[in-house]
């Protein structure tokens, strides 16, 4: 009887389930990362700052003389609950557990280039420390997920709902970083119109941090949001075209809505 409650806990996954799921992963300024203590195999949490690789797996630049380093190297599981609470009852705002498997990136490979380009992107303040020797990037792997909506939406996830694969990720990470500094040098506008239009942003200063096949980061001080494609990306050389579609179409909306 209790299995059969259980099972009516979990609501089907849909695509509005992955997209919100996708926005909290994607969105995440800090998590909470769960590892296994090597001496006593006693569960150990602690606040990491995160990024995400172009794929959606997440990253995470932590020292070796954090606790959760070495439990990583001697465990590679691990957890990362990502969500942030809001105004009254913090269990009434989504979260994303997620189910990962841990691995360093070595220093100076295509890898860890990615990674720590990203990273940087979206924390430029650990520039501060990020090339020292005992600072290391590591990549969690995703195995699956469970994401609370809120009250009475709970949903299991597995990977593919929330990594990216396929050659547009190749093809993409080696055009992207020139994409996001000509659009934060030349376009400013249309970044400000991608905020407010399709993420209802409030606040100004908009820059993209990180462009993927599934949308945008954008970035404002301390503020983040996540702008996703009308449709996911088949090709790097889809993504100018989507661009320059979403600020036109942003901008006329824009319009209308001042004319009524």
């Amino acid at each position: 009887m209790q299995q059969n409650q259980n099972k009516d806990v979990i609501r089907e996954t849909d695509a509005q389930a992955i997209q919100l799921a996708k926005t909290l992963l994607r969105s995440a300024r800090f998590g909470a990362l769960a590892v296994l203590e090597p001496r006593t195999g006693s569960p150990l949490v602690s606040r990491v700052g995160v990024a995400t690789d172009i794929d959606g797996a997440s990253l995470i630049l932590v020292s070796m003389l954090s606790a959760h380093t070495p439990a990583l190297l001697a465990d590679p599981r691990c957890s990362l609950l990502l969500g942030e609470p809001g105004k009254g009852d913090p269990l009434a705002h989504p979260r994303l557990t997620l189910i990962c498997q841990a691995s360093r990136l070595e220093r100076g490979s295509d890898a860890h280039v990615r990674a720590e380009r990203r990273y940087l992107n979206r924390n430029p303040k650990a520039g501060l420390y990020a090339g020292l020797g005992d600072f290391s990037i590591f990549r969690l792997e995703p195995q699956r997920a469970s994401l609370n909506g809120g009250f009475g939406k709970a949903y299991q996830l597995d990977r593919s709902d929330l990594v990216t694969g396929g050659p547009i990720i190749e093809e993409l990470a080696a055009s992207e970083q020139s994409a996001v500094d000509h659009m934060n040098a030349d376009h400013l506008d249309a970044i400000a119109v991608y905020a407010h239009h399709f993420a209802g942003a409030p606040s100004d200063g908009w820059t993209i941090a990180g462009l993927d096949p599934d949308g945008m980061d954008l970035v404002s001080g301390d503020n983040v949001c996540r702008v996703f494609f009308p449709q996911p990306l088949a090709s790097a050389r889809e993504l100018r075209p989507v661009l320059v579609d979403m600020a036109r179409s942003g901008r006329a909306a824009g319009q209308a809505e001042s004319e009524t």
